[in-house]
């Protein structure tokens, strides 16, 4: 499988492309007026305690208080945070904090549509092979590197090397990334995150809350140390600047991957090369259309993503059962795909096309489970549900595509959908009505959209005529250009 990164960096905004062979699978995008800032670790202030939620509010000094839950708190508890094994027990949140006080943080979610910033107390900082959280004592492993062996070896030599600093209080995750790492590239790791988590702290004895006490790296950079892999045949920048960066960065910390890294410099936009600008724009549409002629249909709620399959065009070619069965089957891998490029996190709701074959359900299923082991977001998947559902969690610590580049209709509120003409011709009738009882008018003036305006001249004219002689005044039109099909005015003459 042929992978390649693509970075577009401009003033204003920084994309990365994740392009495996010749196909868009994921993007991301930040603005440098809305950075995200997942990772960050701040001193804030904890302005109100609510015990109904087992959860306080901390000013962190953005525009909306923070959310921290208890269960991210009590990991600062003695010993609290290595404990794995049995219930876990949440004590009451005005026994771990109260209003006023200082509290060290970091953010797991960025702040999403109406909802603050999720937080921690648990910190962790992340380098290319290992991720180290001084509040734990334990080395974990990623479930992504599979080989026993590896697994052995890994963890021998990060507890060798946490071993050789006794002085640094802390445990480690060791990354996907760490597969096939030397000691020297493990022990370089560990050296660089003890430096910095020991500035960090440095930096929050200093600091006064609300304050940010250490900032993730940025887009362009993040890209190198979290997505790069040895199957990763090349990364493109088109800024000379930040490719600078990149290879001072390559340099220093994977020196392994700086062949990899090139500036390009054509004239044509490098989102261009594998069609991505096309791409992103049909990732905002709520149809996905499959080759065969199906489609999937992908609906994003606040409390749900909800993905619905249909065999469209596509009749298939021996029976019923097998053409849904091929429709869902290839379903499954563009929704997969959809998920990535989307960033859809939360509950995720599939609705297969009904099947009454089991081993077909199970193939279907095992196909969006294969596909989903690619997802760099942790995913958890059910089986099908007796109502032919298939439930599932992605995990969401930013905003979706759509998220980021969109934002709620003004006209429909969100919704999705606009009263018809008939709708509102029919509304303004029982406004006048309503009007003429209260009010002693010679006549009235109805203003309203063309399309509402038309339809009241046309096909509701004979209605038009009847109110006229029933409320015995005349009725006039004026068609205002700026008003959206479901605003009218009924003016007093």
């Amino acid at each position: 499988m042929s992978e390649e990164i693509l970075i577009n960096v401009t003033p204003v905004e920084t994309r990365v492309a994740l392009v495996e062979n010749g196909m868009l699978q994921e993007a991301y995008i930040e603005r440098a007026s809305r950075k995200g800032i997942v990772g960050n670790i701040y001193k804030g202030k904890v302005v109100r305690v609510l015990p109904g939620m087992e959860a306080a509010f901390v000013d962190i000094g953005l525009e909306r208080a923070a959310f921290i839950h208890a269960s991210d708190v009590i990991s600062n508890q003695p010993g609290a945070a290595d404990t794995c094994d049995g219930p876990k027990t949440v004590p009451d949140i005005r026994t771990l904090l109260r209003e006023g006080q200082s509290l060290v943080v970091q953010v797991t979610k960025d702040p999403i549509g109406t909802k603050g910033a999720r937080l921690t107390t648990q910190l962790s900082i992340p380098s290319r092979y290992l991720v180290f959280m001084p509040e734990v004592s334990h080395v974990g492993i990623s479930q992504r590197i599979e080989d026993e062996t590896e697994r052995t070896r890994l963890k021998a030599l990060v507890e060798e090397g946490a071993a050789a600093h006794p002085d640094v209080k802390g445990g480690y995750i060791i990354r996907t990334a760490a597969e096939a790492a030397s000691a020297e590239e493990l022990m370089a790791d560990m050296n660089y995150l003890h430096h910095l988590s020991q500035s960090i702290y440095e930096r929050i004895e200093k600091a006064q809350a609300p304050a940010a006490v250490y900032k993730d790296l940025p887009l362009f950079i993040r890209t190198i140390r979290d997505l790069i892999r040895p199957q990763t045949e090349k990364v493109r920048i088109d800024s000379r600047e930040s490719h600078q960066r990149v290879m001072e960065f390559v340099e220093e910390f994977v020196i392994e991957f700086a062949d990899k890294v090139e500036y390009y410099p054509g004239e044509r936009p490098i989102f261009d090369l594998y069609s991505v600008e096309d791409e992103i724009q049909k990732a905002l549409s709520r149809k996905v259309k499959l080759k065969s002629g199906g489609y999937v249909i992908i609906d994003q709620t606040e409390a749900m993503t909800t993905i619905d399959i249909n065999t469209g065009a596509f009749v298939g070619h021996r029976n019923l059962e097998e053409t849904i069965f091929k429709t869902n089957l290839e379903a499954a891998r563009a929704i997969s795909r959809q998920l990535r490029l989307r960033n859809l996190g939360g509950i995720i709701i599939i609705d297969f096309i009904d099947m009454d074959d089991e081993e077909h359900k199970r193939q279907v299923h095992r196909m969006l489970e294969k596909m989903l082991e690619r997802d760099h977001a942790k995913t958890k998947i059910t089986g099908v549900s007796e109502l032919g559902l298939v439930e599932m969690t992605r995990k969401r610590t930013t905003e979706s595509l759509g998220q980021v580049l969109c934002e709620p209709c003004p006209i429909c509120e969100g919704r999705g959908f606009l009263k018809s003409s008939e709708t509102v011709c029919f509304e303004i009738f029982r406004e006048i009505l309503r009007v003429n009882r209260v009010y002693d008018a010679e006549s009235y003036l109805v203003m309203a959209s063309q399309s509402v305006v038309d339809r009241l001249l046309d096909e509701e004219s004979d209605n038009v005529a009847d109110l006229e002689t029933f409320i015995a005044k005349t009725v006039r039109f004026q068609v205002e250009p700026f008003y959206s099909q479901e605003q009218y005015d009924v003016v007093l003459l």
